[in-house]
């Protein structure tokens, strides 16, 4: 009998063209989804039979209450090796054994800076224009040379996203409360005093810091108060790090020029939703991590993953 296996929210379907399954065909049933489910229900009925069952990110979260309704499951994996939309603890206390797979930093890197570029010359409402129509050239962009980059985070992206800014010319501040003076002569940048001070000086915030106790809620109203009102805040690490009401007053009422914004506090953002319309917001779908060589790699170790669950030495857990 074949192990049955399902992938989920393969939205471009694009999931059994990234790396060779055929490796498993004699040992693994392998299919895809690529519909989100929001009923839980439904979700269930696709997916009670698989012993193994991979997913993308945080698009599907797996708490106790999903896991306890999926008693054949054996194997869950995760592309990257870290997800905090995994019960791990109810993981562990079923006999699921989770795996990771890993994750390049260049994709994010460069969505980071698509987002900036794109608020800083108008690039959607000029393109918008010129297909309708519309006037030639309505917008003065921001130039980068010159301008002051304040990162929130120096770590792998974070790095990354500095010598880029470099390259433009820009001054690079960053800050996070374990970022260290070593750490930010290695990179070449200034090492901002405190949080306050980088964001009050800075005319681009970027967030690249992982979601916790210490970051969750990092940016909230008195923050948006500190920024410059030409500032532009960009996020594509995680929604929980900005009080999501208090970055909607500061658009609304102007306290910021724009943001540009990856990531949602609920995914796929719903229909109705204020960030779909918002004049001064550039947004993506969650689009960091969705690129052919971050793909090519999450899909090509699901498969190690298996092979090693199956051989009896599982690779990569986590937990």
């Amino acid at each position: 009998m074949k192990l049955k296996c399902v992938i989920l929210d393969d939205y471009q379907n694009a999931a059994l063209s990234m790396a060779d399954w055929s490796v498993l065909q004699d040992r693994v049933e392998v299919r895809t989804l690529s519909r989100y489910f929001s009923d839980q229900n439904q979700l269930v009925d696709e997916i009670k039979d698989s012993e193994i069952v991979i997913i993308m990110r945080e698009r599907t979260p797996f708490t106790a209450e999903l896991l306890a309704k999926l008693p054949k499951l054996k194997l869950l994996i995760t592309s990257g090796m870290r997800n905090a939309s995994i019960d791990l603890k109810a993981a562990t206390a079923q006999g699921v054994t989770v795996c990771g797979t890993a994750s390049g930093s260049e994709a994010p890197m460069e969505l980071t800076w698509a987002l900036l570029l794109g608020l800083a010359r108008h690039i959607v409402p000029e393109n918008n224009a010129l297909r309708a129509n519309g006037p030639w050239q309505s917008s003065v962009g921001v130039t980068l040379h010159g301008k002051r980059l304040g990162l929130l985070g120096l770590g792998k992206i974070g790095r990354k996203v500095a010598r880029v800014a470099q390259a433009f010319g820009m001054e690079v501040t960053a800050w996070s409360q374990n970022l260290t003076q070593e750490t930010a002569d290695e990179v070449g940048v200034t090492l901002a005093s405190s949080k306050q001070a980088l964001l009050e000086s800075s005319d681009f915030v970027s967030i690249h810091l992982v979601l916790g106790d210490r970051s969750r809620g990092l940016i909230g109203a008195a923050e948006f108060e500190q920024m410059k009102p030409s500032a532009y805040l960009i996020n594509t690490s995680r929604a929980a790090i900005i009080d999501r009401s208090a970055l909607i007053d500061a658009l609304v009422h102007g306290r910021i020029a724009g943001a540009g914004i990856d990531v949602f506090d609920v995914e796929p953002l719903p229909e109705n939703d204020i960030f779909r319309t918002l004049p001064n917001v550039l947004a993506t779908p969650h689009l960091g991590y969705v690129a052919d060589k971050n793909y090519q790699g999450y899909f090509r170790e699901a498969v190690e993953d298996i092979e090693a669950f199956i051989s009896g030495s599982p690779v990569r857990r986590l937990g």
